[in-house]
């Protein structure tokens, strides 16, 4: 009996050629998984041409909601922004996809898994370090680090020779991953950083230019760190995340263009489209900022670019991670509340900010004074916290007046 493999697989230009590999260079059966994040395909179509290329089995799994509520939105609760602008689409998606992959392996007796990512870039570690935190008796085949082909095109010839039907062409120049939570361009004019995108290069958020004149009011409502509803309307999270994509897509909101560090050392160029996401992080900090007091506020600040960097390198599946999400799980229990954004041209500004658990207190806040503040107090509040820089001012005065050298430490 020969081997089965479960491949992860998209029905793009490099999952369509690794079926006919597989099989050709392992003697092996391939079983298709095609992970269903909201990337939009035509799954029945996407399963027919698995099984045209070899595979002898094809599952489809709809992990949408899980997606969304398990992946996506502890990252909203954590802030999770890799170097300021990347909101995780591809790298969110990842652990999910991977976890189902091995799940459809151990369930079919399958001994292998593979995956199409390059040896190149971030996503080989996220499938393979998930891979081995789950089930680390698989085998792990990377095509692209065994077989020859180095290029797209290399790719598109190996296609051509076997009469594989590919939707990539030599002309069709840029890589693309999507799914509910984002849309990402690389490859092409993005390629060289000195290039500005293309217009054509953006597929989802309508331009900036060509957004509407007027402005757009929206309403996100949350419970405990993650969004629950839409201008007062309660859905679930698939749901939820379809409705701001939609509406921050036709504001021209979610747009970015990042030059990244990849885990790998190398430095890459991408134009991400996060419209929906981009709604639901600007709302979520300011329920923060309204409802967390400022010491936990800035040390949750340091543990987001931590959280941040687990996700993009692929460690999902760590001790670290998990013991972060019970932290900021314990930050979010009063970030509840309801926050009304302003959309306009690719902008968004905040309206209006509300919650039960808000710290915000008129009565100290305001200029006008009242009980609840002494400006008394802040007298001799600054003295304490003056006491250290007088007590050097002191030793550098004497020390000068000895004309000795005065390099005090501060």
């Amino acid at each position: 009996m020969s081997e089965k493999v479960v491949l992860a697989y998209s029905g793009g230009l490099d999952t369509s050629i690794i079926i006919p590999w597989l099989i050709e260079n392992y003697g092996c059966e391939v079983i298709a998984m095609i992970a269903d994040v909201g990337q939009g395909d035509d799954m029945p179509e996407v399963e027919q041409k698995a099984k045209k290329t070899g595979a002898t089995k094809v599952v489809i799994e709809d992990l949408r909601e899980e997606f969304v509520r398990d992946y996506v939105f502890p990252a909203v609760k954590a802030g999770a922004v890799y170097e300021h602008k990347y909101l995780l689409g591809t790298s969110l998606a990842r652990p999910v996809i991977a976890k189902a992959q091995v799940e459809v392996a151990l369930r079919e007796g399958a001994t292998a898994v593979a995956h199409g990512c390059t040896g190149k870039g971030n996503d080989q570690v996220r499938f393979e370090h998930a891979f081995q935190a789950l089930a680390p008796q698989l085998k792990i085949i990377a095509p692209w680090r065994e077989w020859t082909i180095k290029s797209r095109e290399d790719a598109i010839d190996y296609a051509e020779a076997r009469n594989i039907p590919i939707t990539a062409s030599r002309e069709k120049i840029h890589s693309r991953d999507r799914n509910l939570w984002h849309l990402s361009h690389e490859g092409g004019e993005l390629e060289d950083p000195a290039n500005a995108p293309l217009e054509s290069t953006w597929q989802w958020t309508k331009s900036p230019k060509a957004a509407p004149d007027k402005e757009e009011v929206v309403e996100i409502e949350f419970e405990a760190g993650a969004p629950v509803a839409v201008n007062g309307k309660k859905m679930s999270a698939t749901a939820l995340l379809g409705e701001l994509n939609d509406i921050g897509a036709r504001n021209g909101v979610g747009r970015v263009d990042l030059v990244e560090n990849r885990f790998v050392g190398i430095k890459s160029r991408g134009c991400y489209e996060t419209p929906g996401g981009t709604l639901i992080l600007t709302a979520q900090r300011e329920l923060e900022a309204l409802c967390l007091d400022r010491d936990l506020l800035h040390y949750k600040q340091g543990v987001a670019l931590k959280y941040a960097e687990l996700v993009y390198y692929g460690l999902w599946f760590t001790p670290l991670r998990e013991a972060l999400d019970a932290f900021i799980n314990n930050t979010q229990q009063n970030v509840t509340g309801t926050v009304k954004l302003g959309l306009y041209k690719g902008n968004v500004n905040v309206l209006s900010r509300k919650s039960p658990f808000s710290l915000y207190r008129t009565d100290i806040a305001s200029f006008t004074m009242g009980e609840s503040y002494d400006q008394k107090d802040a007298e001799g509040f600054i003295r304490i916290l003056g006491l250290p820089a007088r007590s050097q001012a002191w030793l550098r005065q004497q020390l000068e007046k000895k004309g000795e050298a005065v390099g005090v430490r501060s």
